[in-house]
């Protein structure tokens, strides 16, 4: 693993810090956040016609730059730096790739230029709030958070007036940029019930029986909104031929998407981590009390010290899961594994960061007029919208085999003790009535079952 950047990648960062810090104040941001789109439309036509940020993962053939997912983590580490309001995430992370994976070739020559340039931007919209669901950051794949038949979710059938097309009917929450987006890329139950399967359609802006409202969400610069599709028209992403519009492929496009998103994610949260650290540390310096620098006092180093340690780490497993995407490919289980972790590392040195920041600021970092609220709403609002911490790490830990298939509990993890014990019921009883099982020797380890080397199985367990 070659772990220095080369001159193309420093040259995005440097020259991405430096138009955002030019033009992406936090006056600026406040004040974008306030406009209908959510963001500020002039600086997102520069940046995508100057820098080319859409396209930037995407294939020069449709008019992107031809870079990877390691490129798209940095720039966006520059983005959460300054808490960019933009269709950035939504557009290029997340519907992008899977335009680009299940669509038919017409639909990629027709959307992915367009998105490349700026010109499209488009909005992800699953079901029930579940969008890290989707996406595999938690929860086993199996199709449980598009809903079904009538259990809700948003349901699609065949066009009855003779078209070709299909009709969409229900509502999604929580949608990112979905007020604003010109293309809005709905996942869909179709086939009723028992033979039914998640799928993905296009919903063009101002189609009939489309309404969207925007949403007062906790964090501002990532607008949500509320879709409600009552028999919309809508195209299918992909060819119905049971290839890319098959329930398993588009499972598949999805799972490859979070893998990626993951690490991108957990960059751009390193980002703005590190901006809370330095505009806190640049306080400490200033603010005297007792004639000197709190910062100077060492109870306030420890705090710093230990919030620098873990931003450091977090930005270390967030290049490393960007590199593992775009070594190994999205579907990978070491590039699932590393992104899931890395992004739950991030989210958590983002939530410490931001939590150190209001409260070495004093009295002034409550205030709505101070910057520190931004970081820790943004923290705040990420781990409400991809986490929780705990269902990340249990997820990756899952794909890597630490646990059995046996007694899989909601949160991704085990049934028994604590979710890490054996395949006992849901009372954590196993055979010994007690929660234990006895190993080949007739010993029980501390965890009540001997691995097959003699050794109880908790030594593997803990290294999640």
């Amino acid at each position: 693993m070659d772990t220095a950047f080369t001159e193309e990648q420093d040259e995005i960062r440097r020259t991405l810090r430096t138009l955002l810090r030019e033009r992406c104040g936090p006056d600026e941001v406040k004040a974008a956040v306030q406009t209908a789109p959510g963001y500020d439309e002039a600086l997102w036509r520069q940046l995508a016609r100057t820098l080319g940020l859409p396209g930037l993962a995407l294939s020069a053939v449709y008019g992107g730059v031809g870079c990877g997912v390691t490129e798209l983590a940095l720039a966006c580490e520059e983005t959460g730096r300054v808490l960019l309001p933009s269709p950035l995430l939504a557009t290029a992370v997340f519907a992008a790739p899977l335009v680009a994976a299940l669509g038919t070739e017409a639909q990629r020559a027709e959307l992915l230029p367009r998105i490349a340039d700026g010109a499209l931007t488009v909005a992800l919209a699953v079901p029930g709030r579940a969008l890290p669901e989707a996406l595999g950051l938690v929860g086993a794949r199996d199709g449980a958070w598009a809903g079904g038949g009538r259990a809700g979710g948003v349901q699609a059938r065949l066009d009855r007036d003779g078209g070709a097309g299909w009709r969409l009917y229900g509502q999604v929450e929580q949608v990112l940029g979905g007020h604003s987006a010109e293309l809005l890329l709905v996942a869909a139950r179709a086939g009723g019930y028992t033979r039914g399967r998640t799928l993905l359609f296009l919903v063009r802006a101002g189609a009939d029986g489309l309404a969207r409202t925007r949403l007062t969400a906790l964090d501002a610069t990532r607008p949500q909104a509320r879709i409600e599709l009552r028999n919309v028209s809508a195209e299918l992403l992909g060819a119905d031929d049971g290839g890319s519009g098959s329930g398993e492929a588009v499972a598949e496009a999805l799972a490859a998407v979070g893998t990626a998103a993951g690490a991108v994610l957990a960059a751009e949260a390193v980002g703005a981590a590190d901006a809370a650290l330095t505009r806190t540390v640049e306080y400490v310096r200033a603010r005297e009390q007792f004639g000197r620098p709190i910062g100077s006092f060492q109870a306030v180093k420890h705090r710093l010290a230990d919030v620098y340690v873990a931003v450091q780490a977090a930005r270390s497993a967030a290049y490393y899961a960007a590199w593992a995407v775009a070594e190994g490919g999205a579907g990978g289980t070491e590039a699932a594994v590393a992104g899931g972790l890395a992004l739950a590392q991030a989210l958590e040195a983002q939530r410490t960061a931001a939590a150190e920041a209001v409260q070495l600021h004093g009295g002034i970092g409550f205030t709505w007029e101070h910057d520190a609220h931004l970081y820790f709403k943004r923290a705040a609002s990420d781990e409400l919208l991809f986490g929780p911490v705990h269902r990340l790490r249990a997820r990756a830990a899952e794909r890597e085999g630490l646990f059995g298939a046996a007694g899989r509990a909601p949160y991704g993890g085990h049934v028994g003790r604590g979710g890490c014990g054996g395949s006992g019921g849901s009372d954590g009883s196993g055979p010994n009535g007690d929660g234990t099982h006895d190993g080949p020797d007739g010993r029980d380890g501390p965890d009540g079952r001997d691995g097959p080397d003699g050794r109880d199985g908790l030594r593997r367990a803990v290294t999640v």
